[in-house]
């Protein structure tokens, strides 16, 4: 089981190697859930980028690797919306758990992704040196990936945080919800939050 402190300490030393490049990363996945009342299980903490894969990607690469840290990248092919992935670890630190770093953008992929503005409007994570994006860009990054998961994960998310802005969330992840099921998973996560112990829902 890794240790929060150690994948922590990973994630602000990936943070900061790419920060060092000209690049800036936020969290998140389930660690930018957890930051916004939403904790589920998870070993890995993932941080996203928007860059040149060709260029950045192997650049941070070199970077961490560096450090002593071990690295895996996966560079994308035409067809994937993503634009790779560099999979970080400390070996020498037990249970340091893994630091994934998700590229958004795929200069051969057509698609937009959520992802460049959201890292630019990621807020500072207090007693770090880490990023994590807002309730609205995590909806829009949870409704561009589009899965069943996804969708279970925004209604937690939402029943969590009732005080939601419901037309400044529209606003951000509207462009990105391709099912038109961002109405009804704020009716859901409504429903949830209506529950005894629960608050009112997302206007």
């Amino acid at each position: 089981m890794p240790d929060s402190n150690a994948i922590l300490r990973l994630a602000e030393r990936v943070a900061e190697a790419a920060r060092s490049l000209g690049f800036e990363s936020a969290l998140i996945g389930a660690a930018a859930l957890a930051v916004h009342r939403y904790t589920r299980g998870t070993e890995d903490i993932d941080l996203a980028v928007s860059v040149d894969p060709q260029r950045h990607l192997p650049e941070l690469q070199r970077r961490l690797s560096a450090q002593g840290l071990a690295t895996e990248l996966r560079m994308p092919d035409d067809d994937d919306p993503l634009g790779g992935l560099l999979s970080v670890r400390d070996e020498s630190a037990d249970g340091s758990g893994i630091v994934d770093v998700v590229n958004f953008f795929n200069p051969w992929h057509s698609g937009r992704s959520p992802a460049r503005d959201a890292i630019a409007r990621a807020r500072p994570l207090p007693g770090t040196s880490l990023r994590c994006v807002t309730i609205e860009d995590l909806v829009a990054l949870k409704l561009y990936a589009g899965g069943l998961e996804d969708h279970a994960d925004i209604i937690q998310l939402l029943a969590r945080n009732p005080d939601v802005d419901g037309d400044l969330l529209r606003r951000v992840a509207g462009p990105f919800d391709r099912g038109r099921s961002l109405d009804h998973l704020i009716e859901q996560a409504a429903a949830l939050a209506a529950r005894p112990g629960r608050h009112r829902r997302p206007g």
